[in-house]
This record gives structure tokens, sequence and C-alpha cells, in this order.
């Protein structure tokens, strides 16, 4: 049993995730109808979904549940929907959901209050946001979209001075190459030894073969955890790059 002594000092930034007393949740609407959602609703509405330390991986196809939940999740932690750090970033128009208002992060009071979310397709926002802060520094812009998201790992995520908290992390494998996917997989193992939480929702078979990780698969099931290996995305991957005539006989006419 947990005492009140470990939980007040468990680093964790995110320990649980609770529902609020008063979710006003509607079972028939979407994202509650989402098979992943409504197992997580379900077990954060009794015991709180826990998150341990290191990495933690949603992988799923597309609709699965993966980035509404990471979504919501960082915005229940107070980090900016549309990405960026505990200190801002930027914002356009609201499009998303409402779980992270069903939420409630639980957390002990000596964990790290810092975190940064990564959204694949609206991070625009965020590099505007920073080019308007007085010393900004370089521009991401001017970058190709992979060769920004290699700076924000540089000089915030993996920063050689960074102090550990929570990065959220949508599909980042989506600005990368194989050979930076390979550089992200390195940076997470050392986030994870400074003590970082990472929570991340990817598609890349890559990056989910982290060494020690946690794998939690999305899919009309809900969420199950399981071994990289034995992963529908690694299965797939393995039979198109070992026979692609396979695939392409039953694609192309």
């Amino acid at each position: 049993m947990t005492s009140a002594d470990d939980w007040l000092h468990d680093p964790r930034p995110v320990q649980r995730v609770k529902l609020f007393s008063d979710a006003g949740i509607d079972p028939a609407a979407w994202p509650a109808t989402v098979p992943a959602v409504a197992q997580f609703l379900e077990v954060a509405g009794r015991d709180g979904w826990e998150f341990g330390p290191g990495v933690t991986f949603l992988v799923g196809e597309n609709g699965s549940g993966k980035s509404t939940l990471i979504e919501g999740i960082a915005e229940a932690a107070g980090l900016p929907a549309e990405g960026g750090s505990t200190n801002g970033g930027g914002e356009t128009r609201r499009t998303e959901s409402p779980l992270s208002e069903w939420l409630r992060i639980e957390r002990s009071p000596r964990a790290p209050r810092w975190g940064f979310f990564l959204r694949a397709e609206t991070m625009h926002g965020y590099y505007s946001w920073r080019d308007d802060l007085p010393d900004a520094p370089p521009s991401l812009h001017t970058m190709s979209h992979g060769e920004s998201f290699n700076a924000l790992l540089d000089e915030v995520l993996d920063h050689p001075h960074y102090v550990s908290g929570l990065a959220c992390l949508d599909e980042p494998e989506a600005a990368l190459s194989f050979s930076s996917t390979l550089r992200w997989l390195a940076s997470l193992d050392r986030m994870r030894s400074r003590g970082t939480q990472v929570i991340c929702a990817t598609h890349s078979p890559v990056l989910a073969a982290l060494p020690g990780a946690t794998i939690l698969e999305l899919g009309d099931w809900g969420i199950r955890e399981s071994a990289w290996e034995d992963l529908e995305l690694v299965r797939l991957h393995r039979g198109f790059l070992d026979a692609p005539g396979r695939y392409l006989r039953h694609l192309l006419e």
C-alpha cells in the first residue's frame, strides 16, 4: 500500500488521472463513444488511471483515440491545447474535445510543474508565440518541419540543463526522417533517465521499441497493455517490408 509519505515524494507529474465528480459526460456522444476513451473514463471514474514513471506509448490506428486522450491529459495538466509549455503557447480557435474538462490530474506537491505538449499539426502557433517573446531564440518558422522538431528536442525537451517534468508528445514522428526518429528514441531514453515522465501517441514502431517503455495499444477492444513484438503496428510494418508485393497487388490496379 502506498503511504502518505510515498505520495508526497513521488516525482511523477501525473500519478493518476481521475474524473471530476460533476463531469458532464454523455456516453452517447463523442469522445465517450470511442472505445479506448470510454474505458479510460470508466477507470478514471473508479480508481483513477495510473501512469507510471518513464515513457508510456499510446499506439493504435487512426481514430482509435490516441490524440484525443493525450490532448485531454495535456490540457488537464495545464498545458496549451495547441502545443507549448506551461509558460505558454499559441492559440487560434478551440477545436478540442471536452475531455480535459472532465479530467483531474493527481500529483504530489513535490512533483515538477514544468511540462511541454508537442502537437504535430498545430505547433506553428507555438512557434509564432515564441517569436514574439523578448530576446526570442532563432525562429522555428524558418526551418523545415523536421528541423524545427529537432530544434525543440535540443532546446527544450532534451536540453542538458532541462528540468524534469511532463512531456506529452502527439505523433512527433510525423515530421521526422528515419535517422531523426532514431535520434528521438535516444533522447527519450535520456529524458527518462533525468526523471521526465513522457506520454507519447505514436504510429512509429521505431519509437515504440524503446526498451522499458510501457505500451498501451488502443483499438475496438479499448485499451490493453502490449509487448512491442505483439503490436499490430509492428506486425504490419514487418509484413510490408518483408514482401511489399503482397500488399501492392491488392492496392494497385
